[in-house]
């Protein structure tokens, strides 16, 4: 929901995400992860924030939120909390996914491979079967 707030009140107030990290004194890569809930800002850039989005905190919260460092730090330390299992959830995912498709393709290489061998076999036994029928006419 930050995310979705930042996002929102950037750009209701026409502001690119350059020009409001150059109001921050960051990059505009930070403003690009707190937008994509890839990380949040701390309790006092989430004051600064406030101040250049011409809100308050609670409003990007979305929530009501006494103005204590306490009750944001509190707020955004949930907020980093969900945002850590969303992310140990999708690395997971990804790993099964890299591990099924590696198993996938040893199958497909052992697969060529025991092809190739039953080929070679087959093309010498082949071939020496042609000799012998070569070999034994008159």
């Amino acid at each position: 929901m930050l995310h979705e707030n930042i996002k929102n009140l950037r750009k209701s107030r026409a502001m690119t995400q350059e020009e409001l990290a150059s109001r921050l004194h960051i990059v505009r890569q930070t403003v690009s992860k707190w937008e994509k809930g890839y990380s949040v800002p701390d309790a006092e850039m989430l004051r600064k924030l406030a101040d250049a989005l011409e809100t308050d905190t609670s409003s990007l919260l979305g929530e009501t939120v006494e103005e204590k460092t306490d009750a944001v730090a509190e707020q955004l330390s949930r907020i980093n909390e969900q945002l850590a299992i969303r992310n140990r959830r999708s690395r997971r995912i990804w790993k099964t996914v890299g591990i099924i498709l590696a198993i996938i393709l040893i199958v497909q290489v052992l697969s060529c491979s025991a092809g190739i061998i039953a080929f070679d076999q087959y093309s010498a036994e082949t071939e020496a079967y042609t000799e012998e029928i070569v070999e034994s006419r008159p």
